[in-house]
């Protein structure tokens, strides 16, 4: 019935707990809100970053990193796999080992299958090989892409970071932030009445040892209940939490501790570890995420100024009463 629940920090390589005792009104990490706006005033169109290598580039080797059967995973693939990742992804990986040993074991699986499909001649089928040709046509598209919309190397320069800095400032500025720590009992808004009373019973009780002289918000946090950490939620951003919440936390003392609050999920009883105070994040704390979206922003420019010439140079002639035939019998 009890239990503090964690934010979600990266889906796609390791899935971590979730912030479910909800007092976030959005999912969205403290870091994120800082990200400039999706169009900046010195580049004309927006799209992903490239995904950047975790680490300089190292000499080629084919040195074995780890096997199962005979599949095997080398040191260029996996540098490969990383490469392949998002930028958020990579950074998780570098702070965690153990996501890389996930990764490991998923690129092993993966090894696994394909030779089982190769084994038992799977790519061969006729609609496989088809949907295959479709596929590398695709990636082959795509990559090519990729090289002809590259930003030169030394974009931007220190003179253009600083410009595009100037003019999107209010893009970095980093909300009022609270560290809190809190204590959470589950009672559902359909619970059963014997449910919602024995909830009701047992913040009363955790409310009383709170209130009594010397309490310790962590050790009774930690007590009968399954919250880490003392119940400490970290650094949220004042726009994540919900209003509900907010208004509590808003103007309390600092490692004072809030009354019950009731929300649909069950009860929260906050602590206000620390604040920080708004500010706008300086150019040389932005300026690589900066850079990323620069350069992310004129390579989409470069994209579509390459179809556009190429479109130009060949234009396409479209049947259209073919087309249309064809959707009509697609309907049918």
């Amino acid at each position: 019935m009890t239990g503090v629940k964690r934010i979600r920090l990266m889906a796609r390589v390791a899935p971590m707990a979730a912030f479910g005792a909800a007092i976030f009104s959005a999912a969205v990490p403290v870091a994120a809100q800082s990200a400039p706006p999706a169009r900046l005033a010195q580049a004309p169109a927006v799209a992903k970053p490239a995904p950047q290598p975790l680490a300089a580039p190292v000499k080629t080797t084919h040195e074995i990193v780890a096997r199962v059967g005979d599949a095997d995973v080398t040191a260029d693939e996996l540098r490969a796999y990383v490469a392949g990742l998002q930028l958020d992804e990579q950074a998780a990986l570098a702070k965690d080992p153990a996501l890389l040993v996930q990764a490991i074991r998923q690129l092993l699986a993966n090894r696994l299958v394909l030779q089982e499909a190769v084994a038992k001649k799977w790519d061969q089928q006729p609609n496989v090989e088809a949907q295959l040709d479709r596929i590398r046509e695709r990636a082959v598209v795509e990559l090519y892409l990729q090289s002809v919309s590259a930003p030169p190397a030394g974009f931007p320069s220190d003179e253009e970071l600083q410009k595009t800095y100037e003019a999107n400032r209010a893009a970095f500025l980093m909300p009022r932030q609270y560290q809190i720590a809190q204590i959470f009992v589950a009672s559902p808004k359909d619970a059963d009445k014997a449910d919602d009373d024995s909830a009701k019973k047992k913040i009363d009780e955790i409310e009383r040892k709170l209130k009594a002289p010397g309490a310790d918000f962590a050790v009774i946090a930690s007590s009968g209940n399954d919250a880490k950490d003392g119940g400490d939620l970290g650094w949220v951003a004042e726009g994540q939490i919900r209003p509900e919440i907010r208004a509590q936390i808003t103007g309390l003392a600092k490692n004072a501790i809030t009354e019950p609050i009731r929300l649909d999920d069950g009860w929260h009883i906050l602590k206000l570890v620390d604040t920080k105070a708004a500010y706008t994040r300086a150019l040389p704390e932005a300026r690589d995420q900066l850079a990323q979206q620069m350069r992310a922003e004129r390579s989409a420019m470069l994209r579509r100024a390459y179809l556009g010439e190429l479109l130009k140079q060949h234009p396409p002639v479209v049947n259209e009463l073919a087309l249309s035939n064809l959707l009509d019998n697609s309907r049918k």
